[in-house]
């Protein structure tokens, strides 16, 4: 449609207008006397076809279009007209008097006006002007008109009940002073009404769909969103008339919509993490101001613990607040620590704890948290004066927030509780606490890994070893959770079990990836395999084993796939020992070899684990450089001020995504006063040679209590010497923590305690032995084995000096 057809369709003179319809003249005869060009287009009649004929030429009497036959004209009607070529038209006809002289016509006077019109043009026509008429009074559309000067001119019946006052109470007022509070919301335009209006005016440019914020004079307090489009009005000739506004109120729908965008926003940032405390917070703040001026949210104490509520007493269960948020609280205000609250009797918290139910009470709502039959806690809404009560849809908003909060809530509270247990566990299978060492000093740190990550399979252990020894171990299973603490549980005890035969350390870390390669489901549970597909592992447990002898000052160490330690002589010279790497534990049917290094007095060895050194975003390089710079530069401090030096420096944020295990030692010597050894012939002589020896010592030692019982044991150990081995024999004692006694010679074989039958003549001096002493052993070298005892000082015995370190 072109701009001339839109002006034409725009014309709202109806189809009788004397200026647009056919129009004849009658006399008071009937006769015609005037025509006019339109008529002659209706009807095809001249005016010298016509004039001076009656009117029944044309419009026949008696022949209407609806109705009953009449045979005169009157008034408005609908008739049907005969054109000049014979065919019938359906006409609408009026007539009108004309007074002449103060008289109705007479002679040749113009006594009646005819107006025609076909009878299809006047029912659009019509039709129009019902649409006019709806738009005016029915249309749910509000329009208002302003003119040049943007003062209201006219509004319809939706805009007046908006507005809830008639047109003249508000007739000449400005767009601003009827919505003072009120301003447009779209972004990229004016806010301001009048600053709208007026841009229509000067440009002409029509405006749509913009969104409307304020609040109508009939619900005063409430906000309502329309929304308005603005176009310019102007006459036939383009005189610019003023601007019409049309608004729609579009409040459910708008509101609607940010419940939509609320619940988007709150599916992507409720749940974030498995912390029930930071979970609550998290609603707090999608809720805070969008849907409410205040939230809080209170949880059962149980519940935060990871634990079930318990109802055993039928008492309601004790509540802890751990969100609050208001709208008036600035942004960055740190979170409250978790305190209890009581809410009293008849309180709307009270009431919905009681109830599991919803409660409404003013501006408050309160919706219980609720996972099944499982009461998790109450999340309280609080609104403000605008609005200041909640609609339908929002108390369903608000149950659907709560509920998908309590799903999170309840994920993080099971995962609590898995991870309570797991810690537990990961505690208890770990060193309590270790005995002091005469070999070496000693501090440790342990950190589980973060809340992401879960409790892993890193541990470590001091083993106390005979003849002063002490055993260091460091170990690490793949992967994390309860089945990989279990992991280490077992593998430490194993380690345990045999550091206690005095097992060099590659011998014993060849058992201990032979006990591991015939648990395969372990091992793959550990690592994270599928328990049905064994022979995939590519890598297992990694263990790092050393002992250290503070006799001879020398240590002894194996690796299984393990990272080497770190070592600082007391000048501060760092080293990490070349030790031949090994496979991870589980492979099997690879050797592990042994590394022996003589280490100064007040050397440092550190022990870890890769989590203290690797990390996301750090190679391990520089992980072992930073921590060697921290050893070397701290390397006379305390060992548990240096631990916590180490942490701070390579685990600032006191997290990690893997478990972290650090043991450190510091090396002592024993003092040459507590150490007494002899070389003997292997021969029966050298009996009698070693009790004299052992007896003249302990008098030196000022243990002539403990006499007896050394000089038995060593008889029975140094005549089994002879016996059953060849070459020099040794016989050593050590006067430490307790009394050590040693005989070691060239053989291999190790006696065995054993209860003699009543006839057999030997076999009886082993076992007596055992009953004297404390504890008893063999641990093998590369050259023989040794043999000993332990006995307990005597009471009140002062002891023997501390050991150089």
């Amino acid at each position: 449609m072109n701009a001339g057809n839109a002006a034409e369709d725009a014309d709202f003179r109806g189809p009788l207008d004397v200026t647009r319809a056919a129009t004849a003249v009658l006399d008071a005869q009937g006769l015609v006397i005037g025509w006019s060009p339109a008529a002659e287009a209706l009807l095809g009649y001249t005016p010298d076809d016509i004039i001076g004929r009656p009117v029944e030429t044309f419009l026949p009497a008696g022949e209407r279009a609806d109705g009953p036959p009449s045979p005169v004209l009157s008034g408005s009607e609908a008739r049907t007209a005969r054109h000049r070529d014979g065919r019938l038209l359906r006409v609408a006809t009026t007539t009108c008097p004309v007074a002449v002289g103060g008289a109705e016509g007479a002679g040749a006077e113009p006594a009646r006006v005819l107006v025609a019109a076909e009878l299809e043009g006047l029912r659009v026509w019509e039709s129009r002007q019902a649409l006019l008429h709806g738009l005016a009074t029915q249309s749910p559309v509000g329009l208002a008109t302003y003119d040049t000067d943007l003062r209201l001119t006219w509004f319809n019946g939706a805009y007046g009940r908006e507005v809830g006052l008639p047109l003249r109470e508000f007739l000449g007022q400005r767009p601003d002073e009827l919505y003072p509070h009120g301003e447009f919301v779209s972004e990229g335009y004016p806010t301001t009404l009048q600053a709208v209006m007026r841009y229509v005016l000067d440009t002409g440019e029509s405006i749509l769909d913009l969104h409307f914020v304020g609040q109508p004079p009939t619900d005063p307090g409430t906000d309502h969103v329309w929304s308005c489009s603005y176009y310019r009005l102007q006459d036939a000739d383009g005189l610019v008339l003023g601007v019409c506004e049309d608004a729609f109120d579009i409040t459910d729908r708008y509101q609607a919509q940010r419940r939509l965008n609320l619940l988007v926003e709150a599916g992507g940032r409720i749940g974030t993490t498995l912390d029930m405390a930071a979970t609550a917070r998290e609603i707090a703040e999608v809720c805070v101001p969008a849907f409410a001026a205040a939230v809080t949210v209170d949880l059962v104490q149980a519940v935060l613990e990871g634990g079930e509520p318990d109802h055993g007493d039928g008492r309601l269960p004790a509540l802890v607040r751990v969100a609050s948020r208001s709208a008036d609280a600035p942004d960055d205000e740190p979170p409250r620590a978790p305190y209890r609250v009581d809410h009293p009797p008849g309180s709307p918290q009270y009431r919905a704890l009681s109830s599991g139910g919803m409660v409404l009470v003013e501006r408050t709502m309160v919706v219980p948290l609720r996972i099944g039959g499982t009461p998790l806690g109450l999340v309280t809404f609080v609104r403000g004066a605008h609005p200041s009560v909640f609609d339908r849809g929002e108390i369903g908003l608000a149950d659907e927030l709560v509920t998908r909060t309590a799903v999170c809530l309840d994920n993080a509270r099971r995962f609590t509780r898995e991870r309570t247990a797991a810690l537990a566990l990961q505690r208890n299978l770990l060193p309590q606490h270790l005995p002091a060492q005469s070999a070496v000093d000693l501090a440790y740190r342990y950190l589980p890994s973060d809340d992401r990550a879960g409790v892993g399979g890193d541990w470590f252990d001091v083993i106390s070893l005979s003849g002063t020894r002490v055993g260091l171990v460091v170990g690490d299973v793949v992967g994390h959770g309860l089945q990989a603490a279990a992991t280490m549980g077992r593998l430490r005890t194993t380690v345990r079990a045999l550091a206690t035969l005095d097992l060099s350390p590659d011998e014993l870390l060849s058992r201990l990836d032979d006990l591991v390669g015939q648990t395969p489901e372990g091992l793959a549970t550990a690592l994270g395999a599928d328990t049905g597909r064994h022979d995939d592992v590519a890598t297992g447990v990694t263990c790092l084993y050393a002992v250290y002898d503070p006799v001879s000052r020398r240590c002894t160490m194996a690796r299984a796939g393990h990272l080497p330690p770190a070592i600082v002589d007391p000048d501060g010279g760092l080293t990490f020992p070349d030790l031949p790497a090994g496979p991870p534990l589980g492979l099997g049917g690879l050797p592990f070899e042994s590394l022996e290094i003589e280490l100064p007095v007040g050397s440092l060895i550190a022990l870890f684990t890769d989590g203290l050194v690797e990390a996301r975003d750090r190679d391990i390089d520089v992980g072992l450089a930073s921590l060697g710079r921290v050893l070397t530069a701290g390397h006379h401090a305390p060992l548990d001020e240096l631990c916590d030096r180490a942490l701070a420096e390579l685990l600032p944020d006191g997290t990690a995504a893997d478990d972290t295990a650090l043991l450190l030692v510091r090396t002592r010597e024993l003092d040459t006063g507590q150490v007494a050894a002899w070389e003997l012939p292997a021969e029966p002589a050298a009996v009698a040679r070693a009790r004299e020896l052992a007896t003249r010592q302990l008098a030196e030692w000022g243990l002539e209590e403990l006499s007896y019982a050394t000089e038995l044991a060593v008889s029975e150990l140094v005549t089994n010497a002879v016996r059953h081995a060849s070459g020099p024999l040794h016989l050593r004692l050590l006067r430490d923590l307790t009394l050590l006694t040693e005989v070691s010679d060239t053989g291999h074989t190790s006696p065995h305690l054993r209860h003699s039958a009543g006839d057999d003549e030997g076999g009886r001096g082993l076992f007596i032995v055992a009953q004297l002493v404390q504890r008893w052993g063999t641990r093998y070298t590369p050259y023989g084995k040794t043999i000993w005892t332990e006995q307990a000082f005597p009471p009140r015995y002062p002891g023997a000096p501390r050991p150089v370190g």
